[in-house]
């Protein structure tokens, strides 16, 4: 973790207007460049947190930064900039008629023309492996496809922080792989919210698993994921046969 803090999250707790408490205070520090996992099971707060980062969620108690500027309403615009997350299912992402429009669509919207414009839709496209197919509806392309131009279309906002929501639900392996390959190029800081753990132990260094609202363990992937009582605590299961002390370049996968 290098000294520049890329995400600062400090006594942030939140409860719905019915009243369900869904984070008791949690505290995160994410330096720039780093790729870091997010677990925990189901109804742990783990989308409640990250819908803090860019301003979707407010009106909590604590305080959430991204670069040192505070996500507060009059800093939302670039805030949003900032923090660009890749929602599970691209669909929700994509919506004009082809994927260059998609692309382009937040640079355009926040001012960008002409010939600048196109080299931010090529280069973005070009992070992706996706410049052959800026001409294709989106929804002409596989999933995997699908799931690279949703990041593209993040990537041309040039964010400082990529939120991935189950980055690899639904993917083939082949696309799974691309897009681990993808992911591992970008210089950019990520957090990955993921229930694939061989996924988060392939790709982040350093796991949070939150639960029942709380940071319960903050470490390096694989002695979370080797720490038996963590896991049972926590509802977090290991595909079966897969061993977290396995070299990943021994894998059959890799």
């Amino acid at each position: 973790m290098t000294s520049t803090a890329s995400l600062e999250v400090a006594g942030l707790a939140y409860a719905y207007p019915d009243g369900h408490q869904a984070l008791f205070g949690v505290d995160l520090t994410v330096g720039q460049g780093e790729r870091v996992a997010l677990l925990g099971p189901n109804g742990a707060g783990k989308t409640t947190l990250v819908l803090h980062l860019n301003g979707i969620l407010t009106g909590g108690v604590g305080t959430v930064a991204v670069a040192g500027l505070p996500v507060a309403k009059r800093n939302l615009a670039e805030i949003r900039r900032r923090v660009g997350i890749v929602f599970q299912d691209p669909d929700d992402q994509l919506f004009m008629p082809t994927v260059r429009e998609d692309v382009a669509f937040g640079p355009a919207a926040a001012g960008m023309r002409g010939a600048e414009l196109e080299e931010r839709v090529r280069a973005a496209l070009d992070q992706v492996g996706m410049a052959d197919f800026a001409d294709r509806p989106p929804h002409h392309l596989s999933f995997g496809q699908r799931r690279r131009v949703a990041v593209a279309t993040v990537l041309a906002m040039r964010p400082e922080i990529l939120v991935l929501d189950e980055p690899s639900s639904n993917l083939d392996p082949a696309s799974r792989r691309e897009l681990a390959d993808i992911l591992r190029s970008l210089d950019v800081t990520v957090l990955m919210v993921t229930h694939d753990l061989p996924y988060a132990l392939e790709l982040c260094p350093r796991s949070v698993i939150l639960s029942e609202g709380v940071i319960a363990a903050d470490g390096r992937t694989q002695e979370l994921l080797c720490d038996d009582k963590l896991m049972r605590a926590h509802r977090l299961e290991l595909p079966f046969g897969f061993d977290p002390r396995t070299p990943l370049l021994t894998r059959p996968s890799r």
